[in-house]
């Protein structure tokens, strides 16, 4: 989600899912068009916006890479553990 503001209620924030985003226009104010037919006017600039998004998008990657690479040493450590195990010993 992101942060705007609408152009009419500029002191409150309006949090925004990015997927349902379709376009972005400067007609000069900035115009948010969603999925659903519905937009929003928006004090932003078009670029603002997109940069809004592109740090969204990529904190969600940064965010699952660090998760994923939290498990792969997990798992390295386990596969360590298991290799250093005795041999068990049968009668």
């Amino acid at each position: 989600m992101i942060a705007l503001h609408r152009l009419t209620h500029p002191d409150q924030v309006v949090f925004l899912n990015c997927d349902l985003i379709q376009t972005i226009e400067a007609t000069p104010d900035t115009v948010v068009s969603l999925v659903n037919s519905s937009k929003l006017i928006v004090i932003e600039k078009p670029w603002e916006v997109l940069g809004l998004i592109r740090a969204w998008r990529a904190g969600i990657v940064a965010t699952a890479l660090e998760s994923t690479a939290a498990q792969a040493d997990a798992l390295a450590e386990i596969i360590h553990l298991a290799g250093s195990r005795p041999e068990a010993v049968h009668d």
